[in-house]
C-alpha cells in the first residue's frame, strides 16, 4: 500500500516550510541539492526536518497539507513541540463576533 508523508522544514533562516511526498528521503534530497532553483527552499538550506505525518490516502494527506500551510509559526512550532495544550488555544476563534464572546 502507498504511504503519504506530510512534513515541516526548518530553513535556514528560520522559517518553515510544508511539503507532501511519497519518497521523503527523495524530497528531502531534492531540497538539500538545491533541484528546483524556483522551489522557496533554495536559498533558504541547510535544512531541518522537524515533523513528519503518515497518510494512506492520498486526498487525506493533501487536506492536511493545505490545512497546515495555512497555519501561524506559532500554530506549527507547537504541533512540532508536540504541544496540544498551546495548539489547541492557539486554535480558538479570537474573532469579536465569535459566539463565546456575545453576552447572552
Amino acid at each position: 500500500m502507498d504511504q503519504y508523508l506530510v512534513y515541516i522544514l526548518r530553513c535556514h533562516d528560520g522559517s518553515f516550510y510544508t511539503g507532501f511526498t511519497n519518497d521523503l528521503e527523495r524530497r528531502l534530497n531534492e531540497h538539500n541539492i538545491g533541484a528546483n532553483f524556483n522551489c522557496y527552499t533554495f536559498k533558504r538550506r541547510p535544512l531541518e526536518l522537524l515533523f513528519i505525518q503518515k497518510f494512506e490516502d492520498v486526498i487525506q494527506a493533501i487536506v492536511y497539507e493545505k490545512k497546515l500551510k495555512g497555519w501561524s509559526r506559532l500554530k506549527k512550532q507547537s504541533l512540532v513541540d508536540g504541544d496540544f495544550d498551546r495548539l489547541k488555544i492557539l486554535a480558538e476563534c479570537r474573532n469579536a463576533t465569535h459566539h463565546k464572546y456575545k453576552p447572552e
